[in-house]
């Protein structure tokens, strides 16, 4: 019983139409060939002009949480913004693949845009944001916008060097094109961002990230909470949105 709304949900995803082309998507993307990222779902609204704002939350969706949803919907309100991408990566910087299968992950993510004219989804073959910018010029109008929506363990993460062959000069280049709205998290408030991004050797870029402040129920909530009450059989109603639960039906 403990996984049984994940063994559920999985089993309802293996027997959807689009769940062996999504599985054959993944299979084609190469981490390790150039930098590719393909749509599955285009918004009706999508970018079609030079110079437009697009949002982009990039994530493991392990699974969607109402946290992730409450960032995305209060991202484009108060950004302005004309498009949004949920992403999926095959290649997450140190995050390997386990609970819902990628192809999952990809048909929860159509589920919940639907009627959602604003919404894109989308597969990436690389993990890192200057990549991800780098496919998304290849496919994008020129002078896209490209708003990353993240947290703060993703923010520590763009500037570890440890990614990076020559770090300034590759931040540099994603700086050119892209900005970051990090949202608060549990162990993260508002403060704990700004004072990371004080720090000597790369408060240059502190003019290109700024903070979205979530309310404490939602900067609690996160995908490992989920799997932890799936293995004890508990409700996640509260954590996920309706449109997972549609899915079941």
């Amino acid at each position: 019983m403990a996984n049984s709304l994940l063994d559920l949900l999985t089993h309802k995803c293996e027997h959807h139409p689009d769940y062996e082309r999504y599985t054959e998507l993944f299979h084609r993307l190469d981490p390790t060939a150039s930098p590719r990222i393909e749509l599955v779902h285009r918004a009706e609204t999508s970018i079609s002009e030079t110079g437009k704002k697009l949002g982009i939350f990039s994530g493991s969706f392990n699974p969607l949480t109402l946290a992730h949803t409450k960032m995305i919907e209060d991202t484009i309100v108060e950004y302005q913004l004309d498009e949004l991408l949920l992403l999926l990566a095959k290649a997450n910087v140190d995050k390997t693949v386990f609970g819902l299968p990628l192809a999952a992950r990809l048909l929860t993510l159509k589920s919940y845009t639907k009627n959602r004219e604003k919404f894109s989804v989308g597969v990436s073959s690389h993990g890192r944001y200057i990549d991800k910018v780098t496919a998304l010029k290849a496919i994008l109008p020129p002078r896209t916008e490209f708003h990353f929506i993240v947290g703060y363990d993703t923010l520590v993460r763009i500037f570890d060097p440890k990614y990076y062959t020559d770090f300034h000069t590759e931040l540099g280049e994603l700086f050119v094109d892209a900005r970051f709205i990090v949202a608060n998290r549990a162990a993260a408030d508002i403060k704990t961002i700004e004072s990371f991004m004080e720090q000597p050797e790369i408060r240059q870029y502190a003019p290109y990230v700024s903070c979205l402040l979530l309310p404490d129920v939602y900067a609690y909530m996160s995908s490992t909470e989920v799997r932890e009450l799936l293995k004890q059989g508990e409700a996640i109603e509260h954590l996920v949105p309706p449109s997972i639960f549609a899915m079941l039906d």
